[in-house]
């Protein structure tokens, strides 16, 4: 074989698989134009916009809240309250010479003011028992400048919460979020009249759900907020990122260090309460009418009991609910309604949410031995 004939078998063996490669290469680049690279010269050089890009989609949240405030705001309204106190007498006031110059009763009139949210559109606004307790005289003020005087419907001080009417027209009602789906670390907003400079929006967090255990309330079941909720703010909305209703403003703790503690009722919390006092006057919850405290292993052991959780009834009221069922002092409550008993707040919250004239299952131990008693729910009384 010549030397030509050699290099010719070699272009033939290396050639043609090379031409196969190259031509089934130009075909996949038509085909799947997404392999072709793209140069240096087609990149841009302009910043990505997210309006105009895919990656908008998905944004976890809004640059701007200006939305939300604009759906809220319209409800939140200011609230301004006037109480007249009996100054106290001075003594000089006993002597005959100074009681004929000063012979009248001196008055002193103190000022408030706090928040509030119109929650339909016939007048009614719920906010804080604290903020209109004891007032003689309340104003509220619109979020488009008018002022209305307001009346008391009624107020539940046991979850500080109070339903007040005013005579006004065109008025926006809030629309209700839902506060059972409120996730920690959700974005929220506080409206309301800090110090009475007017309506301002602070910015949060949802920082927990279903706090209770605080003191604040005999019934609690807060959404804790890192939003500021400064004096006046009390009664005003804590909304979500798009203006919903998760809940009612209350109160900061104000211990030396706990900036960012605040707390809020849900939306559906106090929505019953509005209902209730619409409708009856004040809140109806049920009652069985025993005082207990809740068991903790330190006291089993001390009392020499078997079990280390439940509720032990230190007292009976006569006639009620308990005492008809013959519920004794010392006797542990062991479950409601089949859930065992772990807290204090929790039991006494079941209890309250059964309405008057159901039966409430409870198990009791005593010396012991347990017991399975059904119990009437009466009407909680007015506290």
């Amino acid at each position: 074989m010549t030397d030509n004939q050699k290099i010719h078998r070699v272009i033939n063996f290396i050639g043609k698989p090379v031409l196969i490669g190259l031509f089934v290469a130009a075909t996949l680049m038509v085909v799947f134009p997404e392999f072709r690279g793209q140069s240096n010269n087609d990149a841009s050089d302009e910043p990505m916009d997210l309006r105009d890009s895919n990656l908008a989609s998905g944004w976890a949240g809004p640059v701007s809240y200006s939305s939300a405030v604009s759906r809220a705001a319209p409800s939140v309204v200011n609230i301004y309250t006037r109480t007249v106190t009996k100054a106290a007498k001075h003594p000089l006031l006993n002597d005959p010479l100074f009681g004929r110059l000063y012979n009248r009763q001196q008055q002193r009139i103190e000022s408030s003011l706090g928040s509030g949210v119109i929650m339909q559109a016939d007048g009614f606004i719920m906010t804080n028992h604290h903020v209109i307790d004891g007032a003689d005289q309340i104003l509220v003020l619109l979020y488009d400048g008018r002022t209305a005087a307001a009346v008391v419907v009624g107020t539940d001080a046991e979850t500080d919460l109070a339903v007040l009417k005013i005579n006004a027209s065109q008025l926006q009602p809030i629309s209700i979020g839902e506060p059972a789906q409120a996730r920690i670390g959700d974005v929220v907003l506080a409206i309301g009249n800090p110090f009475g400079v007017g309506q301002t929006v602070t910015q949060g967090i949802v920082s927990a759900t279903q706090r209770n255990g605080i003191g604040l309330n005999t019934f609690e079941n807060f959404i804790q907020t890192d939003a500021d909720i400064n004096p006046g703010n009390s009664g005003g909305a804590l909304v979500d990122a798009y203006g919903n209703l998760l809940a009612i403003n209350t109160a900061s703790l104000n211990q030396s260090g706990s900036a960012g503690i605040s707390f809020a009722i849900p939306a559906d919390s106090a929505e019953k309460v509005l209902k209730d006092i619409i409708q009856y006057g004040r809140v109806i919850r049920g009652w069985l009418g025993m005082d207990a405290f809740p068991l903790t292993p330190q006291t089993s052991k001390q009392l020499n009991i078997a079990v280390n959780h439940g509720l032990l009834v230190r007292a009976v009221s006569k006639g009620g609910p308990s005492h008809r069922v013959g519920i004794q002092a010392n006797d542990i409550v062991i479950s409601i309604n089949g859930s065992p008993v772990t807290d204090r707040h929790t039991s006494v919250s079941q209890i309250a949410d059964v309405m008057p004239g159901k039966t409430i299952e409870l198990e009791i131990l005593r010396q012991g031995k347990t017991f399975d008693v059904n119990a009437v729910a009466g009407i909680r009384p007015p506290r």
